[in-house]
């Protein structure tokens, strides 16, 4: 447990082979001068899961304030070839982490990434049994008073065809495990919700430093901040080369922080 507010930077979809160079550049310091206790990457950090882009994307993260947790996106797995069905995960492995289903634990947060994208996926995601059983195990485990933090590249709320596959046995397991936080990506539009008072807050991060953006939001990540049971989501734009809070969000008394 500490004192002082829990502070957790979101990037996601970073696209690095399909970036902006300005964004890229200026992220680093953006995201230094928050100071948080943890940066998560919720996936997408290459455009099409080749060595050069990798490489990009492991020279940017390594600049980025640590400790560090990353997931794979679905444009993480080569699009088309060999590699898709016998090694889909290699080059991620290699450059990014060996660990797919990561955790951390920092002074008064407790962490889960989850890989959320199979190689018989082309787009959209699935959550396994096991990964549910992880959630249970390793944040239902946390240590009193943490705030408990969950991670993937898919948003667990989408309906219709950009439902996640396992999406009900997930909720079911975020809600034993009485989770705080739940980060996705993979939309390229930042958004808070909250689906019942008092749970969870479910944040998708923008596209943090690609060109692939939409909505005309441009290049954003998001900064949030958890102290006493009160959860504030700053959503940072970069706006003529310069980072800015656009859109700030608060939410009082999620389930299990602070408690």
């Amino acid at each position: 447990m500490t004192d002082g507010p829990v502070v957790v930077a979101h990037l996601s979809d970073l696209h690095l082979g399909a970036h902006d160079h300005r964004a890229v550049e200026s992220i680093v310091a953006d995201v230094a001068r928050a100071r948080p206790a943890l940066t998560v990457v919720t996936g997408d950090s290459t455009m099409r899961a080749r060595d050069g882009e990798f490489r990009r994307a492991r020279e940017l993260l390594d600049r980025l304030p640590g400790p560090l947790l990353t997931v794979t996106g679905n444009h993480d797995l080569p699009l088309v070839s060999w590699r898709r069905v016998l090694r889909p995960y290699a080059r991620y492995r290699r450059w990014m982490t060996a660990d797919l289903d990561p955790d951390r634990q920092v002074l008064g947060l407790t962490a889960l990434g989850l890989q959320s994208m199979p190689r018989w996926r082309w787009k959209n995601g699935r959550v396994s049994a096991r990964q549910a059983a992880t959630v249970v195990r390793v944040l239902g485990g946390a240590p009193a008073g943490d705030v408990r933090l969950l991670a993937l590249h898919h948003p667990p709320l989408a309906t219709g065809t950009a439902r996640v596959i396992g999406r009900d046995r997930l909720l079911d397991a975020i809600r034993a495990a009485r989770v705080d936080l739940v980060l996705a990506g993979h939309t390229h539009v930042p958004d808070v919700r909250v689906p019942v008072p008092g749970g969870p807050v479910f944040v998708v991060a923008g596209t943090s430093v690609s060109r692939r953006t939409r909505q005309a939001i441009g290049c954003s990540w998001s900064l949030i901040s958890v102290h006493r049971g009160e959860v504030v989501v700053r959503e940072r734009y970069l706006r003529d080369g310069r980072w800015l809070t656009g859109r700030l969000v608060t939410v009082p008394n999620i389930s299990a922080a602070g408690s």
